[in-house]
């Protein structure tokens, strides 16, 4: 490889791509995408998994303060049922890469999956621990997701929605067979059927 062509490489703008929530019974999918600043850098980024919830809030803010551009989207649990998760999530995704104020010349997408764009794009395993961009649009994806979890709680009681996020926990099944699905509920996902076969 040549200095000209490194040269090219070091002045693409790259945005970082990430999902949360692919594992819930409840609530949307949120996607992020992310274009750091070089000249503006962020100490201290990671997956958003091996963070505190304190460190994470306290990132979400420094990236949304210092990106070039970020953007935050959601596939609904109506689409996760219509599509399944791995489709929603990647029109998540899309929907972040189209919504960014700058154009990317190519995504980062972290797993094995890159959802339809009109730039160059490469899926990297555990990317959201390697690829800085894509820690950031890890922690904004968490982080979003999360705040919107305990405004579902609020909106749907009973479920715990706050203390679990969505998430198949013992306390969540059993306010399932307690309560029955919400509107925000993903009914294809097995537990959630099978409790509604029930009820």
């Amino acid at each position: 490889m040549t200095q000209t062509t490194l040269n090219f490489e070091a002045k693409l703008l790259i945005a970082g791509v990430d999902e949360a929530g692919r594992g819930p019974l409840a609530g949307p999918v949120v996607a992020a995408a992310v274009i750091l600043d070089p000249h503006n850098p962020i100490t201290g980024l990671n997956d958003s998994k091996k963070l505190s919830a304190k460190k994470r809030e306290f990132l979400f803010n420094e990236i949304c303060t210092k990106a070039l551009a970020f953007a935050i989207s959601e596939a609904s649990a109506a689409e996760i049922d219509q599509l399944n998760i791995l489709q929603a999530s990647l029109l998540a995704m899309q929907r972040a890469v189209q919504t960014l104020t700058i154009t990317p010349d190519k995504i980062l997408v972290d797993g094995t999956f890159c959802p339809r764009v009109t730039m160059a794009s490469e899926a990297i395993i555990q990317g959201d621990a390697l690829i800085p961009e894509i820690s950031a649009a890890s922690i904004l994806a968490k982080v979003y997701r999360d705040r919107l979890m305990l405004q579902l709680d609020q909106q749907y009681p009973g479920y715990g929605l706050a203390q679990h996020a969505g998430y198949p926990t013992q306390m969540h099944l059993r306010a399932l067979e307690k309560l029955g699905a919400s509107p925000i509920h993903r009914t294809s996902f097995g537990p959630v059927k099978k409790i509604m076969a029930f009820t």
